[in-house]
């Protein structure tokens, strides 16, 4: 499985000569070489940041720091507890 998620028409691009190589050369190694280059190529070409597999990373992906997260953390619970003071009308 892939996190990372190229544009559609690329996608369809790679889906269709994945197709012709599959298609044309017989052999399987050299499918698979080709099918590389394809890949090497598009992700040169594109600037697209290689896709990481599951296994490397093993499903834990990190978005933001944890001081990002402990802010966000502080707003969220700001918010909560200027709601509830509404509800209440300010008697908290």
């Amino acid at each position: 499985m892939q996190n990372t998620k190229m544009p559609k028409s690329i996608r369809k691009y790679i889906r269709r000569e994945k197709s012709r190589i599959r298609r044309e050369v017989l052999d399987a190694k050299e499918q698979k070489k080709l099918i590389d280059e394809l890949y090497q190529k598009i992700l040169k070409s594109n600037k697209i940041k290689e896709p990481v597999s599951e296994s490397k990373n093993k499903g834990i992906k990190v978005t933001k720091n944890e001081t990002d997260l402990s802010k966000e953390v502080k707003k969220d619970e700001n918010k909560r507890n200027l709601q509830s003071s509404d509800r209440d009308g300010g008697k908290s």
